[in-house]
């Protein structure tokens, strides 16, 4: 994980659960899906969702858009953590392994670089047994002097 300066006054574990409550209270997508936050540091966030019924496709497993969707959860949160507002600039997944209804999703979103307004991430999501079923690599792109909260 690479460093990132702020001018926070916070420490950066307190940081990053600050703005995550401030993006949860917010985010009509993870209340609508139930999508959890287990944790979040800086550069870092897990999240989970149980799949329901109305994310099953015509094959009977999890359609992958959902899939992509708490990755890229869990990749928007972990971008974020640092208080500047930053958005997805560009993604790319694999889908490893069918995903059933009643099925418990993990997508765990880990910062591997940042330089300049860039970062990239991955995201790696496994299944209640730990068994991976996709993987995601994100780029996110910081935007110029905003915040996420005011501190």
């Amino acid at each position: 994980m690479t460093t990132h300066s702020t001018s926070s006054s916070l420490p950066p574990q307190q940081l990053a659960e600050a703005v995550s409550q401030a993006m949860l209270a917010k985010d009509l997508v993870a209340q609508d899906l139930n999508i959890q936050l287990q944790s979040v540091n800086a550069g870092f966030a897990a999240m989970t969702m149980t799949v329901q019924d109305r994310m099953l496709n015509g094959f009977a497993i999890c359609h992958g858009g959902y899939i992509t969707l708490l990755a890229d959860t869990a990749f928007a949160y972990a971008c974020n953590s640092y208080n500047d507002v930053t958005v997805a600039s560009s993604l790319g997944i694999e889908f490893i392994a069918a995903v059933k209804g009643g099925d418990v999703l993990t997508a765990v979103a880990t910062e591997l670089n940042l330089a300049g307004r860039t970062g990239l991430y991955d995201i790696n999501v496994s299944n209640q047994h730990g068994k991976r079923i996709a993987v995601m690599r994100g780029r996110s792109y910081r935007l110029k002097d905003k915040k996420m909260i005011a501190i």
